[in-house]
């Protein structure tokens, strides 16, 4: 009988946690560090990152776009960035 009491214990306690995680953020602007975005999908967010920028998220009309903040404290939108890199 504790057995099963310690189980539904445990899914009680499960269970908020569980749902918790999946909350997400409303704000319309983000900041990530280098490590969170060096290992995202995107080569313009990894480029930043390697380069030591730091990569903000902004919504705009037309959809999100990532701007990334380079140690020299300019701005570079992270495919203008990364198309430079690959400029032939």
């Amino acid at each position: 009988m504790t057995h099963s009491f310690r189980l539904l214990g445990l899914v009680f306690l499960l269970c908020p946690l569980a749902l918790a995680g999946c909350g997400g953020s409303n704000s319309t602007t983000s900041t990530a560090s280098q490590g969170r975005w060096a290992s995202m999908a995107t080569p313009g967010a990894r480029y930043c990152a390697e380069l030591g920028g730091k990569l903000e998220l902004r919504r705009e009309q037309a959809g999100e776009a990532g701007y990334c903040h380079m140690p020299d404290g300019s701005v570079v939108e992270e495919w203008k960035l990364y198309k430079g890199k690959n400029s032939l």
